[in-house]
């Protein structure tokens, strides 16, 4: 007698492992590789390469949370804005005379703040969007950030305050040491947790999910915080490098973390990505960005090149997607047991 049986595992295949988009930015970043070799001889080593990332790594810190973010099918545009306002906190209590310290904690506490802000008004004002919610906060705190600081600039900080930007941990950058445990951290959190298992729940359904127990402003929450405390961080790092800051430090770096996010296969519609796509994506658009800096392109150049990966990328992840679903549905995955 033959039963059918449904099979709740996936069956691992060579070719499925293969065709994941994260293998494709493998091949566009060892290209840019060879882009940037072949513009100067001087960049294939591994201390050119490390030092590069000095340049760009100091965005990437609001990647991570950021990821959890669009999985949740919400968005934050409000993280440039969050960095400039943490900065000039920073900078305005340090030359008030308060400690390096102490003003670094009040950066900090800054932008953990705005991100709670920013997950207050979503989880209690449900019927706003978090677009609109966070382009408020977005206008408010650089607002902010000009009626403190004004048009000017502040700084002065300290010799050793340029570690966190120019630094190193032996031959290799700390906020490349930094990065990459933040990186192992937010990856272990995602993928091996009751946490992150929440936080794809909430982006397939969260209304199933907060019947299910879920607690789900209490995740957004957390979550949105987090973005805040990472642009500070970023704050801290870009000021750093900087060795002042202005209120209009920071400006677009919202759209440049999305773009990464959104080049690392995450789904806008929630519930879909890997945070390992993301990390690939910070060093595609970093390198990117450095290589063309090495023959002068403009800009501009950057933002065509990084508009037409996101258009492949997009177009790519919805179509496996697709495939896959009409494959569910129309063949089922059976098992004959004899």
């Amino acid at each position: 007698m033959n039963t059918r049986t449904i099979s709740g595992e996936r069956e691992f295949t060579w070719k499925k492992f293969f065709l994941q988009w994260e293998w494709m930015l493998v091949l566009i970043l060892i290209s840019i590789f060879m882009m940037n070799s072949s513009i100067s001889p001087y960049f294939f080593n591994f201390i050119n390469i490390a030092d590069a990332t000095m340049t760009f790594l100091d965005k990437a810190f609001i990647v991570f949370p950021m990821v959890m973010i669009m999985i949740m099918r919400e968005i934050d545009i409000s993280v440039g804005s969050t960095v400039a306002l943490s900065s000039v906190v920073m900078a305005m209590l340090y030359n008030a005379g308060l400690p390096i310290g102490l003003a670094i904690a009040a950066c900090l506490l800054t932008g953990a703040l705005c991100g709670f802000l920013n997950g207050y008004l979503i989880v209690r004002y449900k019927e706003l969007s978090a677009v609109i919610v966070t382009l408020a906060t977005m206008i408010l705190y650089r607002g902010i950030a000009y009626m403190l600081l004004e048009d000017q600039s502040a700084g002065g900080f300290p010799d050793w305050f340029s570690y966190f930007g120019w630094g190193y941990v032996g031959t290799i950058p700390f906020i490349l040491v930094l990065f990459v445990a933040f990186a192992v951290i937010f990856t272990l959190i995602l993928h091996k947790t009751v946490f992150g298992r929440h936080i794809y729940a909430i982006g397939s359904n969260s209304k199933a999910s907060r019947f299910s127990g879920v607690k789900v402003d209490r995740i957004k929450l957390i979550v949105f915080t987090l973005a805040g405390l990472t642009a500070a961080i970023t704050a801290i790092f870009l000021t750093s490098r900087m060795g002042s800051t202005r209120p209009n430090v920071a400006t677009m770096y919202e759209l440049d973390v999305i773009a990464m996010v959104a080049l690392g296969g995450i789904s806008t519609a929630g519930g879909k990505g890997k945070m390992t796509g993301a990390i690939l994506a910070i060093f595609i658009v970093g390198y990117l960005q450095f290589g063309l800096g090495l023959i002068n392109i403009p800009a501009q150049m950057l933002l065509i090149v990084i508009g037409l990966l996101l258009i492949i990328s997009v177009t790519v992840t919805n179509l496996k997607f697709k495939v896959k679903k009409k494959k569910t549905v129309g063949h089922p995955q059976q098992k004959n047991v004899s």
